[in-house]
């Protein structure tokens, strides 16, 4: 059994409950991901870094690779993916090195490039992804199960897809770098133009006997939480699972929305998943996409009555700091006023978490040891309880 992301451990463990204490194999997960979850002896738990991949990673991939390799017709590997598993299993491919991936890393998530534009780049340049775990662990009967937190849910955008075949090219990774102005290292570019870091091919018979399963998804946090609000007295609509854009123009749209229903005597509740981006104007900013998309939505409701809303993601991290996500209502405006905080300032620097630290607004949950991407509640004519 092996399992990659920030869900490995909590997977590991519900595998473990139906598979017997007999597998063995390695989880793979964030540091502090692990909470109070107990597996076996015999399945290795390796915390490493994400979003930008560190040693512990690289050797954790190396690991999981020794592993694999070592499997024969007689075996069977259960691969277990969640969000997250793209940066932790950092082995780097030819040419490159761990210093040269945690470099591009930085400077794609500050881009604005989307989690599968910069998921296309990491896979042209690693030994895992890409479909290459399905290849190391053949000719064993490998069974892939997912927790999707990507738009479309397409288990190849899913931690990268390691055991599932992939269609982009080595020309697809080099023209996301040169879209949003990224610079990388010669080494880099070179490691772009090796034909020993392009894909195995799609129909590569590593991939025939191979059964890959999504068991978990953002659409089914989207409603729960539908039914949740409907038992009190709200009217759901949900927008989808599959949102993506800049964070500050998503909570700009959906403010109009919002301000839209709220001219109506009924209850509404906007529900939305996806993942939206951040371009970072401050690299000092700190915060993440849902951070950003309330301010930018309380900014433009500009304190509508009757109108508040919650945005978090659901793996208990909402970018670079330790808060999933954070609450506004209609006296958001007023009270930053009072304690004299510019909020449309703060968020021209992508100081969305000083923000929300100063409101006392923030929601933290701690690592929630799952990921279906993030999870969006505007409530209309009413509070969040």
């Amino acid at each position: 059994m092996l399992a990659l992301g920030k869900a490995a451990v909590s997977m590991s463990a519900a595998a473990t409950q139906i598979l017997g204490d007999e597998v063995e194999g390695l989880a793979l997960t964030r540091y502090g991901h692990i909470g109070t979850v107990s597996l076996p002896p015999s399945v290795e738990v390796i915390e490493a870094g994400h979003p930008v991949p560190d040693q512990n990673g690289e050797r954790a991939a190396a690991r999981i690779f020794d592993l694999a390799k070592g499997l024969t017709e007689n075996d069977r590997c259960i691969v277990l993916i969640s969000g997250g598993g793209s940066a932790l299993c950092a082995l780097p491919g030819h040419g490159v090195t761990l210093a040269d991936k945690r470099a591009l890393a930085k400077r794609l998530l500050a881009s604005g490039a989307s989690v599968r534009e910069i998921n296309c780049v990491r896979k042209h340049l690693s030994a895992c992804k890409g479909g290459r775990l399905a290849l190391a662990a053949a000719p064993s009967i490998v069974e892939t199960y997912c927790i999707s937190d990507v738009a479309g849910d397409d288990p190849a955008h899913i931690a990268s897809g390691p055991t599932v075949p992939d269609t982009t090219s080595q020309s697809d990774a080099m023209a996301i770098l040169h879209k949003y102005k990224v610079a990388a290292s010669d080494a880099v570019y070179a490691a772009l133009n090796d034909p020993r870091n392009a894909l195995p091919a799609k129909d590569h018979p590593a991939f025939v006997a191979g059964n890959v399963s999504v068991v978990a998804r953002s659409r089914d946090a989207l409603d729960a939480a539908a039914r949740f609000v409907a038992n009190r007295g709200y009217k759901p609509i949900v927008l989808g699972g599959d949102i993506e854009g800049e964070a500050r123009e998503v909570g700009l749209a959906h403010a109009g929305r919002a301000l839209e229903l709220s001219k109506s005597s009924q209850r509404y509740a906007l529900i939305s998943g996806g993942e939206c981006t951040v371009t970072l104007q401050d690299r000092a900013g700190r915060g993440g996409p849902n951070l950003e998309y309330l301010l930018a939505l309380a900014l433009a409701l500009r304190g509508a009555p009757g109108v508040s809303a919650l945005a978090a993601d659901t793996d208990g991290i909402d970018g670079n700091s330790e808060a999933a996500g954070a609450f506004i209502d209609c006296s958001t405006l007023a009270r930053a006023q009072d304690i004299g905080l510019d909020l449309r300032q703060m968020l021209e620097r992508n100081a969305s978490y000083s923000a929300f630290a100063e409101l006392g607004d923030l929601l933290i949950t701690g690592p929630t040891l799952t990921n279906v991407n993030d999870l969006r509640v505007i409530l209309i004519d009413g509070e969040i309880t």
